[in-house]
């Protein structure tokens, strides 16, 4: 049996796949993936251009940038704005595609309460009696 050296903790190790195993387990693989990324992220590599050798770096912290206070006139412009938007908003919206108010519903509520509902898209019958929907049982009267 031959046994192989892990790359992250250099314990030795029998290999369960048939492949070259290079960690001896799924944790020392996944900590070496880290580790390797951790220092690819800090370190970055510049070249000197004098000794044409490479130098590893570390990246210096920005500069916090100030965080900007409310003043009142920006607060001011944003109501103007936001003012201005849904003026414009609800003078272009049609009628039909408004959102409904509570008077709306309470309107609605009171026609549900009637027994007859009449038929727009039906036409009249020969004598003059209009369509209308009898809502308790459910089907279409001629009324006068």
């Amino acid at each position: 049996m031959e046994f192989y050296t892990c790359q992250y903790c250099y314990k030795e190790f029998d290999p369960k796949r048939r492949r070259v195993q290079k960690y001896c387990s799924n944790s020392c693989r996944s900590k070496a993936h880290h580790a390797r990324k951790k220092t690819e992220t800090k370190l970055s590599i510049i070249s000197d251009s004098e000794t044409k050798t490479n130098v590893p770096t570390v990246p210096t912290p920005s500069a916090k940038n100030k965080v900007d206070s409310m003043s009142l006139a920006g607060t001011g412009n944003a109501a103007a704005g936001s003012l201005l938007a849904d003026t414009i908003k609800s003078v272009f919206t049609p009628l039909d595609n408004k959102p409904a108010t509570k008077g709306d519903l309470e309107n609605l509520k009171k026609q549900i309460v009637n027994r007859y509902h009449k038929i727009t898209n039906l036409q009249q019958r020969n004598d003059g009696a209009l369509p209308y929907f009898d809502m308790d049982t459910s089907e279409v009267v001629y009324l006068l």
